[in-house]
C-alpha cells in the first residue's frame, strides 16, 4: 500500500514554513513548495508518499486551495512531485538525482588521515588483560568441536544478565551470539523478510543497515527523524506502520545513529503495540544503549512492551568496547533464536570461542570500562561542540545526551562537496546522503566525537578552512570515500 501523509501531519513537520529565509520576496505558493523541497532534501519527508489533497492541506494551513495547487504545480515542475489525474500527488526527486553509494570500504587504514567517517573508539586498556585471561581459559573448551551456533553458555548468560538489569527479564535461551551487530541484523533480515518485501527504516539511518536491506532487494519505506528532541513524530511513524504494514522495521531508539535522539517511553510502548497490529517485526538496534552521558535516565527497552514476540533486539561490543572484537547478539523469543540458529548454517557455523571468552571477561568489568568510556565521550563531545560553535557558528548542532556522534545541520546543501574537499586535506567525513536514500540529507553531516580532543580540534579547523574555500569556488579532484561504521 502506498504511504500517505495527512494534512495535519504535513503541517506539523512543515512548522513555520511561511517564515523561511527569503519569504518576503516569495509568494505563498513558492514558499510552501520550497518548504516541501527542504523536507525532502533533509529526509524528513520520504519519497513516494502521497501528499494531502489540495483542499485538505489548504484547510489545515489556513490558505487558499489556489495557493496549494500552485505549490504542487511548482513541485511537479521541479521534479519533486508526480501526479496522476484522479489519483493524487506523490513526492519524488528530479530525474538523475539519486544516491545509493552507502557502505563503501577501503582496503587499508590511512594513518595520515583524521578519520571522522568511522564512529568507533579505540580499544580500552583492559582488553589486553581480558585476552590473556581468555587464552588461559581456552583449554577447557578444546575437548569439543568448538561449534556453538547460539554462542557459548557463559557469554549468553552474561548478555541475558545485561537485559535483566535493564528491567527486561531474559534467559540465556533468548540470546544468540553473532559476529557483530551487522551480522545479527543480516541474520534477522534473512529470517523474517522475504526478498523484495517492504521494510521501514528511519531517515537518516545507519548506512550499512540500508546495504543489508538493499541486498535483500527490500522495498524501503522511510520515516524522518528530526535532529531536535524528541526526534520521532509519533503520529506519523505509527500511521506509516499502519498504512504500509511492512514485514520488518529497523529502528535505533537509543541515541539514534546519526542524530543522537533518544526515543521517549510512551512512543516505545505504542510502537510495540502497533507492530503487533500490523504484523511487523521490529528490529531494535541497541548498539549505543550503554553510552548514556550526563547522567541521562534511560527509558525501558522496547522489548519490555512486546506482547506478541514481534520485537527482536540486537546489540554488540563494537561501540562501548572495540570494533575489532566481532561479538554481537540477538535477543528474541527462544523459538526465534532457534530459527535464527538454523538460518545461520547458510552463512557461518558459529562465532569464535576465544573472542567470546574475551567478551565474557570484558563484560565482567563493564562498570569500570563503560564508566571510563562515558567520561571520555562526554569530554570529547563538549570539545567538538565548542570548536564548531567557535569556527563554524552558522552550523546548527544539538548536543546529544548519549551515543558517539553529532548530526550537524550545515549552512547549505554542501555535505558531499565539503566531504570531498576535506579528504584532500586529510579529514575523512561521512556526508549526509550516506545516511539516507536517493541523494537527500545534503544539508547534514555526521561528526563522531570518538577521537582524542586534540584531533577533533585539528579536524574542525581543517573543515572550517575548506568550508570557506568552497565559497571561493575552488575546483578539486575528489577521491573515493571510505568506510562508515
Amino acid at each position: 500500500m502506498t504511504p500517505q501523509i495527512r494534512g495535519a501531519q504535513l503541517a506539523r513537520i512543515l512548522g513555520h514554513w511561511h517564515a523561511l529565509p527569503g519569504r518576503r520576496r516569495s509568494p505563498d505558493y513558492s514558499a510552501l513548495a520550497d518548504a516541501v523541497r527542504g523536507l525532502l532534501a533533509d529526509g524528513r519527508l520520504a519519497l513516494g508518499v502521497r501528499l494531502p489533497a489540495e483542499r485538505e492541506l489548504a484547510e489545515t494551513l489556513g490558505i487558499s486551495r489556489t495557493t496549494v495547487s500552485a505549490a504542487y504545480r511548482q513541485l511537479r515542475d521541479t521534479g519533486h512531485a508526480r501526479s496522476r489525474r484522479g489519483s493524487g500527488t506523490w513526492t519524488a526527486l528530479p530525474a538523475g538525482h539519486k544516491m545509493a553509494n552507502f557502505g563503501l570500504w577501503t582496503p587499508a587504514d590511512d594513518l595520515d588521515v583524521i578519520d571522522l567517517g568511522c564512529a568507533a573508539l579505540a580499544a580500552p586498556p583492559q582488553l589486553v588483560h581480558a585476552a590473556r585471561d581468555a587464552a588461559e581459559d581456552l583449554p577447557r573448551h578444546l575437548t569439543g568441536a568448538g561449534y556453538h551456533p547460539t554462542g557459548i553458555g557463559e557469554l549468553r548468560d552474561a548478555i541475558a544478565a545485561l537485559y535483566t538489569a535493564r528491567g527486561l527479564p531474559t534467559s540465556a535461551e533468548q540470546i544468540m551470539v553473532t559476529n557483530g551487530t551487522q551480522h545479527a541484523l543480516d541474520l534477522v533480515i534473512r529470517l523474517v523478510l522475504p526478498p523484495g518485501g517492504p521494510a521501514l527504516v528511519e531517515s537518516p539511518t545507519y548506512p550499512n543497515a540500508l546495504a543489508a536491506l538493499t541486498a535483500r532487494r527490500a522495498r524501503i519505506i522511510t520515516h524522518g527523524v528530526s535532529p531536535e528532541d524528541p526526534g520521532w513524530d509519533d503520529e506519523l511513524l505509527l500511521a506509516t506502520l499502519r498504512q504500509t504494514r511492512p514485514r520488518l522495521a529497523y529502528l535505533i531508539p537509543e541515541f539514534h545513529n546519526p542524530t543522537g535522539r533518544l526515543m521517549p517511553t510512551a512512543l516505545r510502548e505504542r510502537l510495540a503495540a502497533t507492530a503487533a497490529q500490523t504484523g511487523t517485526d521490529l528490529v531494535v538496534d541497541e548498539s549505543f544503549v550503554e553510552l548514556a552521558l550526563d547522567g541521562t535516565t534511560m527509558p525501558p527497552p522496547v522489548a519490555l512492551f512486546d506482547r506478541s514476540s514481534r520485537v527482536v533486539s540486537i546489540g554488540g561490543m563494537s561501540k562501548p568496547y572495540w570494533g575489532g572484537l566481532r561479538i554481537g547478539w540477538v535477543r528474541a523469543s527462544a523459538p526465534q533464536v532457534q530459527r535464527l540458529a538454523a538460518a545461520r548454517v547458510g552463512v557461518d557455523m558459529a562465532s569464535p570461542v576465544l573472542e567470546q571468552l574475551v567478551a565474557v571477561r570484558l563484560l565482567a568489568e563493564a562498570d569500570t570500562i563503560v564508566g571510563e568510556r562515558r567520561a571520555q565521550l562526554a569530554e570529547q563531545r563538549d570539545v567538538l561542540v565548542g570548536e564548531l560553535a567557535r569556527l563554524l557558528p552558522q552550523w546548527r548542532v544539538v548536543a546529544p545526551s548519549g551515543g558517539v556522534c553529532l548530526w550537524a545541520e550545515l549552512d547549505g546543501p554542501i555535505s558531499s562537496a565539503l566531504s570531498r574537499a576535506a579528504e584532500a586535506i586529510g579529514v575523512r567525513l561521512a556526508p549526509g546522503p550516506r545516511f539516507g536514500l536517493d541523494g537527500t540529507l545534503e544539508r547534514f553531516l555526521r561528526l563522531p566525537f570518538t577521537l582524542p580532543a586534540a584531533e577533533l580540534v585539528e579536524a574542525v579547523g581543517r573543515i572550517a578552512s575548506v568550508r570557506y574555500d568552497l565559497d571561493r569556488g575552488n575546483r578539486m579532484r575528489w577521491p573515493e570515500p571510505a568506510v562508515i561504521a
